[in-house]
């Protein structure tokens, strides 16, 4: 790891001003919660994987805790799991209607 560059990016993220600050997280947020045509039925998802935000919520919602998302998800980090449940903020109606969506098809 660069530990001297990741400071460096922190110390340039801190001196923002509030609105390009607001702009960097709204930026992240989106980069960090994709929606690609071809991947992952084209909902939203993790980063460069293929788990989608909607199966997160759905066990989250089962009562998976943090650590167990992490444990079952390898490669995902702390930080995935909140930009997952941020976007679950903004967009719940959608990812309630795939939740719902999986839950038929399960059932025939």
């Amino acid at each position: 790891m660069n530990f001297k560059l990741v400071e460096s990016l922190v110390q340039a993220i801190e001196s923002l001003p509030p609105e390009d600050y607001a702009l960097f997280q709204e930026q992240l947020t989106t980069r960090s919660i994709p929606k690609t045509k071809g991947v992952c039925g084209g909902h939203a998802r993790i980063r460069n994987t293929r788990i989608p935000v909607w199966t997160l919520i759905s066990l989250q919602n089962q009562g998976a805790d943090d650590a167990e998302l992490l444990h079952n998800f390898p490669g995902l980090t702390p930080f995935d799991l909140t930009m997952a449940r941020a976007y679950y903020a903004r967009h719940g109606d959608e990812i309630n209607r795939e939740i719902n969506a999986d839950k038929d098809m399960a059932h025939g």
